[in-house]
């Protein structure tokens, strides 16, 4: 399987790791998605848009919260890559992450995986 590690953005309570796995770019956020954090997850979304790839595979495995501008990043993400023929495949949430899928009705627009590794397969 093609692997290769793109870059990484952290602040304090956000880090993002993005690497190639095949035709996905994975994108790890680790920490805490929020107002003041978002812009980290925004940019690495929309520059792997930007170089052609369209299948994006979130791993929220990392992901302790996530709060309604991190939702809108993500959904975001989801119209561009949609519009490119692609999609945004969640993997791996946390209870507490899911939740907030879960109150807003936004699991229902995603395609949503238990593990990286299914999302990746799909």
């Amino acid at each position: 399987m093609d692997r290769q590690t793109v870059g990484s953005a952290q602040s304090g309570r956000l880090l993002v790791e993005v690497r190639e796995e095949g035709s996905s770019a994975v994108v790890t956020p680790a920490g805490e998605l929020d107002h003041h954090t978002a812009e980290l997850l925004r940019e690495p979304l929309e520059d792997c848009l930007d170089k052609g790839r369209s299948r994006l595979v979130v791993d929220c495995s990392r992901l302790e919260f996530c709060d309604s501008t991190g939702l809108n990043v993500l959904l975001g993400a989801r119209l561009k890559a949609e519009a490119a023929g692609g999609g945004v495949h969640l993997a791996g949430m946390l209870p507490v992450v899911a939740r907030v899928f879960e109150i807003t009705g936004a699991e229902a627009v995603f395609t949503v995986h238990e593990t990286l590794d299914a999302a990746l397969a799909d």
